[in-house]
């Protein structure tokens, strides 16, 4: 046998993962979520796992894997810069930063040999390319995981090295080079295990949410851990008579709490009883999107996954600086299904409330749309795109 050819996946042995990919938490978590459903999956058939995650350091997924006792590796990688203007595209940034890819595949070629790992998994950001690169001239399976409904960078130059493509959306399968069309498979994007048990009355009991009435509804907002002054902004502007008709619990950011504090001092006791702000919502994530049934968020594909996984009514406003305008592609593709209302390009406290005002005053309306978005989601996507791994291993 080979140096190079790990002995039967059958002898017993544990298997051998290599994960990359990082970033961006949208990178991150699902491949945080899929090795631990993997691992979860051999250890019921009494098989151990090994993985080494590679990535960025000082990236996310340094602090990631490192918090849940994943070894992790760093390779140098290069970041393209995107532009409309073809010329800015050979920026000096551009050309240093691609002057370093040659040294990352070499790095990355270098470990792959060393821990000749039984699949690599890669789900995208820079430091993907290196990896997938190193896989195929090792021979080794590579699975490719995309989050959005279309293609990234990393995965889009990858493509045509992958044993097997995952993807989150059948929409995304015209997009892919016809070579990678056939090893092409619909998995949904991993959501963590945690989002899909939570329980509304925890969240009251909690979250000391009991002057909430709860014959209205429950709006959810969220700019992300860090919040978002956009959507801080036109939900302030439309608070009072959100207030009226609907609870609101309003995660924000923490550096936003005070100004919002101060803003909602003025407001009725009645209804200031019906408003929680947080800085962050934690643990308690998955009680408060069980108790929602309007969800004003951001469309990162992570967020979007947790919403669709769920069958969460959603007002999307997607961060207009996403790489190549993705949130933007997200919540169109969400609108078009009546899965979601889009709020693009300039948002308005006025154009909030007009999204807002049929879905809360019309339950059969939130209603459809929850159904409409849960038909988009794959809450067993970590276990089936478990199941392309350990295939392609095959």
């Amino acid at each position: 046998m080979s140096s190079d050819v790990n002995p039967p996946l059958s002898a017993g042995r544990p298997f051998r993962l290599i994960v990359t990919g990082g970033g961006t938490g949208g990178h991150t978590y699902p491949a945080l979520t899929a090795v631990r459903s993997l691992r979860a999956r051999l250890a019921a058939g009494g098989r151990a796992l090994e993985v080494l995650w590679v990535g960025t350091a000082g990236g996310l997924e340094e602090r990631v894997a490192v918090s849940e006792g994943i070894e992790f590796r760093a390779v140098a990688t290069g970041k393209v810069r995107r532009s409309s203007n073809p010329l800015k595209l050979v920026s000096p940034a551009n050309m240093k930063d691609m002057g370093r890819v040659p040294l990352g595949v070499a790095q990355a070629r270098a470990i792959v040999s060393e821990f000749r790992p039984d699949v690599v998994l890669a789900t995208g950001g820079y430091v993907a390319v290196p990896l997938g690169l190193a896989a195929k001239m090792c021979r080794r399976p590579l699975v490719v995981h995309e989050q959005t409904v279309r293609l990234g960078l990393a995965n889009r130059a990858l493509a045509r090295a992958a044993t097997r493509f995952a993807v989150s959306s059948e929409s995304t399968l015209a997009l892919l080079p016809e070579p990678a069309r056939s090893a092409a498979v619909v998995t949904g994007n991993p959501v963590r295990p945690e989002v899909l048990a939570g329980q509304p009355d925890k969240a009251v009991e909690t979250l000391g949410l009991h002057g909430f009435d709860r014959a209205l509804p429950t709006v959810y907002v969220t700019g992300g851990a860090q919040g978002s002054q956009q959507i801080n902004g036109v939900v302030g502007g439309v608070l009072p008579w959100l207030l009226t008709q609907a609870n609101v619990i309003h995660q924000c950011g923490p550096a936003n709490v005070e100004p919002l504090r101060e803003a909602a001092a003025g407001l009725p006791e009645e209804l200031a009883a019906r408003y929680l702000l947080a800085g962050f919502v934690g643990s308690e994530l998955p009680d408060v999107l069980a108790l929602a049934d309007v969800v004003v968020s951001r469309s990162g594909a992570g967020t979007l996954a947790e919403l669709t996984a769920l069958g969460k009514a959603a007002v999307l406003i997607p961060l207009a600086s996403s790489a190549g305008g993705e949130q933007a592609h997200n919540a169109r593709h969400l609108a078009e299904a009546g899965a979601a209302v889009a709020l693009l390009g300039e948002v308005s406290a006025q154009g909030l409330q007009g999204a807002l005002g049929p879905l809360l005053a019309n339950r059969a309306e939130r209603t459809a749309m929850a159904r409409a978005a849960r038909a988009h989601g794959c809450p067993d996507a970590a276990e089936r795109l478990v199941d392309v791994v350990l295939e392609a291993a095959a």
